[in-house]
């Protein structure tokens, strides 16, 4: 059946509907390895990652003001490459690796999914993730979104609430009628705290064969599926 009340779907990016790991693994591999260097490209990738939260933690304490989670990613990058011995590389090569997650992959199902579900509603971004950022993944990708909301608009990293409410309030529309859909069950408790509908789509090898996190929905979220193919089928497209 149909969601009646429901007008826009907004979504966690990385993780829920791109492939960030093997993405950033192959782009790093195909940039670093021509200068020499041989890494497990998989760690590289979990290590950069693993630096995410602490970085915009920083922001979201006070203790540095907003700044796109582009410029994160490149002191995250820099720290990243020291920590791996990876030196002497020209800035040209360091920004465009930097804009590998401009470049990430969609998981098979979230095309067709995501063009589903744009038939009946609003689709948009709810990501960390800076304006341009989602914008050139879109174009990369084959991303169909309405509209780029999440932190740049709001200057504020999720899941602090003004996050998700600026995007509310640049709907139009009241909390209740988003629906917040990630693969992450915190995201999604801190949209509900303000308001908003929750539907979790499992990614349960976002962080490689042994992830033992986020592998399931851990709460009584509004849709529990397993893919976005599933979500379409749930909300009657």
């Amino acid at each position: 059946m149909a969601e009646t009340t429901i007008k826009a779907l907004v979504f966690d990016v990385f993780g829920t509907v791109v492939d960030w790991r093997n993405s950033i693994a192959r782009e790093a591999e195909a940039t670093l390895s021509p200068k020499g260097v041989v890494l497990d490209w998989l760690v590289f990738a979990d290590r950069w990652r693993g630096k995410y939260q602490p970085s915009m933690e920083r922001v979201r304490s006070g203790h540095r003001g907003y700044v796109r989670l582009d410029v994160l990613h490149h002191e995250n990058l820099l720290e990243v490459l020291d920590e791996f011995g990876v030196m002497g590389l020209a800035e040209a090569d360091t920004d465009h690796l930097n804009k590998a997650w401009h470049r990430l992959d969609p998981w098979p199902d979230c095309v067709e999914g995501l063009t589903r579900l744009k038939t009946r509603y609003i689709l948009g971004t709810m990501s960390n993730g800076n304006v341009a950022l989602m914008v050139n993944m879109a174009k990369h990708a084959g991303l169909p979104w309405d509209v780029i909301l999440g932190a740049e608009p709001a200057q504020a990293y999720k899941p602090q609430p003004d996050t998700y409410l600026t995007g509310v309030d640049w709907l139009g529309l009241e909390p209740g009628e988003v629906l917040m859909c990630a693969a992450h069950n915190d995201d999604l408790l801190a949209a509900r705290d303000c308001g908003l509908k929750t539907a979790f789509i499992a990614r349960p090898r976002e962080y490689g064969p042994d992830q033992d996190w986020d592998f399931k929905a851990e709460h009584d979220f509004d849709h529990i599926t397993e893919s976005m193919i599933d979500l379409a089928e749930q909300m009657g497209c």
